[in-house]
């Protein structure tokens, strides 16, 4: 039986889902207003291993993952500027512009990670009628209320407020806004936003959406939502009142999923989530990644180095989501020669024309796959299998049936990419090392030059 670590209950749970082999997933996708980092792609793909071993483990899924394309302030809580307004002003596009532009590099991303295609792929600007009905739910009801600049979810009138953090209420500084006196009408520091009116601090907008509700500060209650009642509006419209798995990073949980349980369970009187899942941070050399330290790696930066995508998932998947990761360059160098010795066994088996699946190796890797979505501990399977004494018909359909949850294209591994991706990685630590000597930086230069000796590469400046 699957077993999954609920973070509300923080033990390992029998997974019964609402309707018998039937799964509603929701994962809180990304703010479309950057480049996502390796971090957020980390989270993504955490999600897509998830979804690939329930199905593997014959649920049928219905994966939910949105954008995030207004209402997102630049602080969690209802503090700082909308980041999508930030992103428009800095590259002089209207916010809609931005949002396709960083959805198709987001995309991008993704296919070349391998990852599983959403169901559904909701926008917040394409759900603002749902959001309003849920916010008008709320105030009818007494959980929220009207000022002249916003509308506010009222805390205390929120059962277990905090059961998914566990945290004190008076203690949640980094919270639902505590210490935001921007409103001086609002309650509590505590109480979060659901809709911003455009007014005050908001008032020259270039996102808003008339609304039923009213406001001294501004005409047909124009506004925007804030980022919160987003999903909850969202997962509502597409997987119903209660879901089964809702995912997502842990610096989610204080903030922005116990705002999604507040307003969700208190508009549809309904358990919003049976299982919470959150994975860990990506650390680079051990710290936290930041731009401002030039450490919030992209994609384009990782394949710009000569790695392939899938040498990052590989690098990934040998972590267990809910641990942290700590990122260095020499670690998905040894994912890349990790991913590329096992593309060469797959490549050297000889392939049957109706390849069979090794049952006790499958049951392993099930087991596995079963207590909270083992990853790791179903790689080391795969690797135990391709060592052991099967015929190679059993050894390559068994990998290739364990890779439908992989997700590394074991199938269509060739020599040519191997070799190819090496070439590529040669030569961009030779442009590199180009660039060190124009810099003057010999010792990143020589460096360079000993890792090219690892290739059997030698360097003569002339």
């Amino acid at each position: 039986m699957l077993k999954i670590h609920n973070t509300i209950s923080r033990e390992k749970e029998a997974f019964n889902p609402i309707h018998k082999n039937e799964v509603s997933l929701y994962y809180c996708g990304p703010t479309v207003y950057w480049t996502q980092h390796i971090g957020n792609l980390r989270g993504a793909l955490c999600t897509d291993l998830t979804v690939r071993t329930l199905k593997y483990l014959g649920y049928d899924v219905k994966y939910v993952r949105n954008y995030t394309d207004v209402g997102h302030l630049t602080s969690d809580s209802d503090l700082g500027v909308d980041k999508m307004e930030k992103a428009s002003e800095r590259e002089k596009l209207d916010p809609l512009k931005i949002a396709q532009k960083y959805i198709k590099i987001y995309e991008e991303d993704t296919s070349e990670l391998n990852l599983l295609e959403p169901d559904v792929k909701p926008l917040a600007t394409e759900h603002i009628q749902e959001m309003q009905d849920m916010i008008k739910t709320l105030v009818d009801k007494k959980f929220a209320y009207v000022t002249d600049l916003a509308i506010y979810f009222n805390v205390s009138k929120a059962k277990n407020y905090t059961c998914l953090s566990g945290q004190v209420l008076e203690a949640n500084i980094s919270g639902a806004g505590a210490g935001d006196i921007s409103d001086p009408q609002k309650k509590s520091p505590h109480d979060f936003a659901l809709w911003f009116f455009r007014a005050g601090t908001h008032k020259n907008a270039l996102q808003y959406w008339p609304s039923p509700f009213n406001s001294a500060q501004t005409e047909n209650g124009n506004g925007f939502p804030g980022w919160h009642i987003e999903c909850s509006a969202m997962s509502k419209k597409h997987l119903g009142n209660t879901i089964d798995i809702h995912l997502g990073g842990i610096e989610h949980i204080p903030i922005h999923h116990t705002n999604e349980i507040a307003q969700s369970e208190n508009a549809n009187d309904a358990k919003f989530v049976n299982y919470w899942m959150h994975n860990e941070h990506l650390l680079v050399d051990n710290k936290k990644m930041a731009k401002s330290e030039g450490t919030s790696y992209s994609l384009e930066e990782i394949k710009a180095k000569g790695f392939q995508p899938l040498a990052l998932r590989f690098l990934f998947s040998q972590a267990h989501y809910r641990s942290k990761l700590n990122f260095t360059w020499e670690s998905l160098q040894a994912a890349q020669n990790g991913f590329n010795h096992l593309c060469e066994k797959v490549i050297n088996l000889d392939k049957a024309s109706k390849p069979k699946v090794d049952n006790d190796f499958k049951n392993q890797f099930k087991d596995a796959l079963q207590d909270d979505f083992n990853i790791p501990e179903a790689l080391a399977i795969a690797h135990k299998l391709l060592k052991s004494n099967l015929s190679d018909a059993l050894k390559y359909g068994t990998i290739i049936d364990f890779d439908k949850v992989l997700g590394l294209n074991l199938a269509y591994c060739n020599k040519k990419e191997i070799s190819e991706g090496l070439k590529d990685k040669i030569n961009a630590l030779i442009i590199e090392r180009d660039q060190a000597r124009k810099n003057k930086d010999w010792e990143k230069a020589d460096k360079i030059r000993y890792e090219l000796t690892k290739f059997k590469v030698s360097i003569e400046d002339k």
